[in-house]
C-alpha cells in the first residue's frame, strides 16, 4: 500500500506540471485607426470656441482587449496632451485649434502585461484664417537617440529622416542641425534646403553629437518642438573627420 500511495503522488506530480506547463495567455491584439485620418489636410472637429474644437477620435475592436488607451501628443511642444483609458472604441476629446497632432491606441488585457501599440497617425486641427498649414516636425529615424554609431569607410555618418505635410502639393526642404552642444547651432551651408531626406555627414570621432531636422515648405516652415525631438548620438570610432 505504501508503493502503491507513492507511485499515484508521483503521476499526479507529473500530471499537475504538464498542466501548468501547457496553460497559456492570449497577448491583446493590434486595433487599426480609424478617426481623425491620417496626415488629415484640416480636421475641423465640432467648434465650441473661437480657439477650441471637439474631436472624436475611432478606432477598431481588437482580440483579446480589456481596454484601450487613447494618447494625444501635441506635435509643437512633443508633449502628451491626453491620455485616457476606453472600454469602447471611441472618445472625445477638446483640443487646441491650430496645431499638430498625433495619437495612437495600447491595446491591454488582465492577463497579460504585454501592451500592443497601434500606428502612429498625425492631424492638424483646423483654426481660424488658416490657409496654409506649416508641416509637421519631421520623425527623425537614424541615428537613434543615445545611441553609439560606426562611420563608413569614408568617415561619415548617415542621417536619415521622414517629412509629412497637411496641405497636399507642397514641396519639403529641410535643414539639417548637428552639433556637440544641443543640436541649434548654426547649421552648414550645405546641410541647408535640402530635398532629400537621407545624406551622410563626414564627422569628428570620439565625440557625442546632435541633431535635429527642420522642415519647410516654401510658406512656413515646422518649427521645433519645444521639448524633445533632439536626438544625441556617440562616435566613437578613432580616426579623424569633420562636419562636412
Amino acid at each position: 500500500m505504501i508503493k502503491s500511495s507513492k507511485y499515484f503522488s508521483l503521476i499526479f506530480t507529473l500530471i499537475l506540471l504538464i498542466s501548468c506547463e501547457s496553460e497559456s495567455f492570449n497577448v491583446p491584439g493590434k486595433t487599426t485607426l480609424i478617426s481623425p485620418e491620417n496626415v488629415q489636410t484640416c480636421e475641423t472637429g465640432i467648434s465650441i470656441s473661437d480657439t477650441q474644437s471637439e474631436v472624436t477620435f475611432s478606432w477598431s475592436e481588437s482580440e483579446y482587449t480589456d481596454y484601450y488607451d487613447l494618447n494625444i501628443i501635441n506635435l509643437n511642444s512633443n508633449l502628451v496632451i491626453w491620455s485616457s483609458k476606453n472600454k469602447l472604441t471611441s472618445d472625445k476629446v477638446v483640443l487646441v485649434k491650430g496645431q499638430p497632432y498625433s495619437w495612437k491606441v495600447n491595446t491591454r488585457n488582465s492577463e497579460v502585461s504585454d501592451i500592443t501599440s497601434s500606428e502612429t497617425w498625425k492631424f492638424y486641427l483646423g483654426g481660424l484664417g488658416v490657409i496654409n498649414y506649416a508641416p509637421y516636425p519631421a520623425a527623425l529615424l537614424s541615428p537613434n537617440n543615445s545611441s553609439t554609431v560606426e562611420r563608413n569607410s569614408n568617415g561619415e555618418i548617415t542621417f536619415k529622416w521622414e517629412g509629412s505635410d497637411p496641405d497636399v502639393g507642397d514641396n519639403l526642404l529641410y535643414t539639417l542641425y548637428i552639433d556637440t552642444i544641443d543640436g541649434k547651432q548654426t547649421p552648414s551651408a550645405l546641410h541647408t534646403n535640402l530635398s532629400v531626406e537621407t545624406i551622410d555627414v563626414a564627422l569628428d570621432a570620439g565625440n557625442t553629437f546632435y541633431w535635429r531636422i527642420k522642415t519647410f515648405d516654401g510658406k512656413k516652415s515646422g518649427d521645433f518642438p519645444r521639448k524633445g525631438r533632439t536626438r544625441r548620438f556617440n562616435n566613437r570610432v578613432k580616426g579623424t573627420g569633420r562636419i562636412g
